[in-house]
Order: C-alpha cells, then structure tokens, then sequence
C-alpha cells in the first residue's frame, strides 16, 4: 500500500507540471483572442485595448475651472445642499439637487428636491413651477417635497431604454438604509410618482447618492450604491465602497454584488457617481468623491471666519476617476485626484468637491463636469470645468517619440477616425498589423500619412486611401506612433 501511494505521488510530481503548462497555454488562448471592438469609440481610460507602451505614458487630463454657474441662495436650498444630477434632454439642460440649509437626520422632512434648467449649460434659471408650497409660497423651483427619504438623494436618469414608456421617460431612485430605494418615473422630469409605493431595493446601507441608468451594452437597468467594505451590505464597517444590482424592469432586482478595484488601496468612496459616457456608452465613467476622514485642513479659527458649520471642517475631499465596463469590477488605472480642490480654505472642508452626476457636452468640441463645492457654508454652490470631448485621458509622448501596441481585435467600418492633439513638431502616424505583427501591406508605417495638428475627428490615411473595409472582421492590431502628441480616442466608422 505504501508503494503504491509512493508510485501515484512520484507520477503526479512528473505529470502535474505538465498538466498546469497546458492549463496556461489553454488561458493564454483565450486571452488572445481579438476584442470585438465594432464600430465603439475607445478611449484610453483603462487597459482594455493596449498590449505595450514603449516611451508613451497613459495621462489624466484635469478639466479647467470654469467658475460658478449656480449657487444654493434659495431659502429651500441653502448650504447642504447636494447630491446633484444634470442631464442633457435633447437641447436643453436639467439639473437636481437637494435642498436643505441646516444640516439633519438624513431623510428629514425638511430636504426637498430643486430644479434648474438652462439652454447652453452655463447660464441657469430656477423656474417657479408652483408645484408644492415651500416656507409660504408656490413661486420655488421644487419638484418633490415630503416623500422623505427619497429627497435626501433622489438620483434621476433619461431612460434610454427604447422600450420605455413616454410617461416613464425620466426615472430615479432615492431612499435610505432604513427604508430601502423608492423609484419614481415622470414624462417631463418635473412631475414625478413613485412607480409603486414600496421600496424596490432594500439590499444596501444607501447612505449616499445612488445611481441608476439603463445600460445600452448590457440591455439591462443598473444600479451602483452605497455599501461598505467591511460591513457589507448592513453594517457601516470598514471603507465607504459600492455594490451594484442589475433589473430588466426597474422593479425587480438581483442579489447585488461588491464592486473590487483591482490590485488597488481602498479609498472611501463617498459618491461614485457611475454612468455611461454619452459618446461611447459601452464604458461607465465613475467620477466620484474621494473622503478623506480626519485628515483636517482648517484650524478652528479658520472654520469660524468662515462660518462653515463646526462638524463640517475636519477632513477633506476631491473628485477621482474610475472606469467600469459592465460587471463587478472597477477599472482605477488613475490614483491621482482627477479634480482638486481649489484655491482657498472653503475648499478643504468636509464633503465639498463632490461631482455632479453625468457629464454633458457643452460645445462641438467640449464636454462639462460640474462640482458642488463650499459645501456647509453659505457660500454653497456648483461650479463648471471643462474638457475637450473625449479627453479625460489619453496616450501621450514627448518630442523623443514612443509607440503603443494594441491587443488583437475585430473592428466594424471603412474608415478609422481619432482624436488626437500634436505640437507644431509632433505626429501621429499609425500602422496596422495582422495577428502575426506583421504590417498589413498598404497599411505600413511607409504608407501612413503623417497626422499633424488638434482635431476631435480625423479620418487617417495610408497613401492617401482612407478605405479600411478589406480588413473588416480580421483580427488586426494597431501601431500607434506618437511624438509630442497626445491621442484622446479611436473609432471605426
């Protein structure tokens, strides 16, 4: 019997190694088979589509203050007012935000939720709607009242789902742990009903603003909310973090499941503000807060010259950016702060420099992101920044010049388009590869025309053809030649 088990363990010492070097071969397969990339616009907000960087750096870009477009000066708004929301409804602009001046219980009576709207999304009004009497008048700009707690975070959406309802064009989720989240649906995103008096989601902690939109990639409602790392989905334990729950009708919800950030330190993630990107929805972009608890700025002098509310000064916060394709997982290929807070103390208070849901853009070649900031004080108030479109990141070499690699993948279209930016001395010039690297003939680097200037769209060319439909299904690869040149993102049409 001892002879035996010697003899089965001497085979599997010699068979084992074998056995696993398969194994990796198999996986190694499978990770090389081509993306499907189609006809998305990618950008290098993540690792999905590179394979090798030589010389080239993936960057954060930070957005450019634009100043104040809308202060909390309303008697029904005031200094804590927060967990705001824009959204771009065909030309014009929508913006939601709590109204409270002192601070509470989280799901009070007294938080209402505001509306704004404006044409270019910089200058706003606050339109009497006449809705509900706030502090003795109808002439507020209130769009729901007494349904606490839904006001503490009502978080609304334009629903893209094709299917949707006319009368349910607009939807929203709100609600605390001890309650669990309301929906409301609304035609005009002014009028607003629950969609059924019972909360649809009581799995989570909530005490946050939770997000939910109808993904076109997953053909599914999610929702990304509050939770904590240690504590789960009950117990307020460990890091702020975020789970996620998925719906086919905005009523009925899946056992929600931990968001993880890859090999990455934990951060407390105060709102993570998920959602897809109006230009390439395939990919969520978290632009969340990042809380940083006791780490204090302000002595108690500066906080009282100030006049922000005595618990409201002891740690700070800025905006961070994380990516999401779907699934459980956070992309955080960039740990530095995405937005920081500005010049002055107001700014280094606790909960300020907290980001509005949704970008939106604001020109032909310019999205927005907005801030709520000052928070606590009465100088409460949301500020605009700006971006090129497509750029909150990008493949980037200086004047030596580097080369970037793409993974395998499949595209759909005849045409490549990129958004790029050179200096006067810099280029791009790309090659295409077959799945052996070998350049594709009429597609070399010989071929590539040289690409100098600052443009959202160009169409690249090889010989002066810009026809890529030969290629269309193959597996391909790109090599991308940049010198002093910053490339935003791709996209076959």
């Amino acid at each position: 019997m001892g002879s035996y088990f010697r003899n089965r363990i001497r085979y599997w010492s010699l068979i084992l190694p074998a056995v696993l070097m398969l194994g990796n071969i198999h996986l190694f397969a499978q990770d090389s088979r081509p993306l499907q990339v189609g006809s998305n616009r990618e950008l290098f907000v993540d690792q999905y589509l590179i394979y090798k960087l030589n010389n080239v750096t993936q960057e954060l870009h930070t957005p450019r203050n634009e100043g104040v477009v809308l202060k909390f000066d309303n008697p029904w708004e005031g200094n804590f007012s927060g967990y705001c929301t824009i959204i771009k409804d065909s030309s014009q602009y929508k913006l939601y935000y709590r109204g409270i001046r002192e601070a509470g219980k989280d799901g009070n009576d007294n938080e209402v939720t505001c509306y704004a709207e404006s044409s270019d999304g910089f200058n706003w009004v606050k339109p009497d709607l006449g809705i509900y009497t706030i502090n003795g008048t109808m002439n507020n700009n209130v769009i729901l009242a007494h349904v606490a707690p839904a006001t503490h975070n009502f978080s609304p959406f334009l629903d893209a789902n094709p299917d949707a309802k006319a009368s349910e064009r607009f939807k929203a989720v709100g609600g605390t742990g001890k309650t669990g989240l309301f929906a409301f649906v609304s035609a005009d995103g002014i009028h607003w009903k629950k969609a059924q008096e019972a909360a649809v989601f009581k799995t989570g902690v909530f005490d946050s603003q939770n997000v939910a939109f109808w993904s076109e990639s997953e053909q599914q409602y999610v929702c990304y909310f509050r939770t904590w790392s240690d504590g789960g989905f009950t117990l307020y334990k460990g890091y702020r973090s975020v789970s996620r729950t998925t719906s086919k009708d905005f009523i009925n919800w899946t056992n929600p499941v931990n968001m993880t950030f890859g090999n990455t330190p934990l951060d407390h993630l105060y709102t993570n503000q998920t959602s897809p990107y109006f230009r390439a929805p395939h990919i969520y972009l978290a632009i969340g807060a990042r809380f940083m608890p006791k780490r204090q700025v302000l002595t108690d002098e500066q906080a009282k010259a100030l006049n922000v509310n005595p618990n409201y000064f002891k740690d700070c916060s800025d905006a961070i950016l994380m990516t999401t394709r779907g699934g459980n997982n956070y992309d955080r290929t960039f740990m530095e702060s995405f937005i920081r807070p500005g010049i002055g103390l107001e700014n280094w208070v606790s909960r300020s420099n907290y980001p509005v849901l949704n970008v939106v853009q604001t020109s032909p070649s310019e999205l927005s992101v907005y801030v709520n900031e000052s928070y606590a004080q009465p100088t409460a108030h949301i500020k605009r920044y700006s971006l090129r479109l497509d750029g909150f990141a990008s493949l980037n070499a200086g004047l030596k010049g580097g080369e970037v690699i793409t993974k395998p993948f499949k595209f759909k279209g005849k045409e490549l388009e990129i958004n790029y930016s050179t200096s006067a001395a810099g280029s791009v010039r790309i090659e295409i590869l077959d799945e052996k690297n070998k350049p594709v003939r009429g597609y070399t680097l010989n071929d590539s025309q040289e690409i100098i200037g600052n443009e959202i769209k160009r169409i690249v060319s090889w010989n002066g053809k810009e026809d890529v439909s030969s290629l269309e299904g193959k597996p391909v690869k790109l090599k991308i030649y940049l010198k002093d040149a910053d490339l935003y993102s791709l996209k076959f049409n």
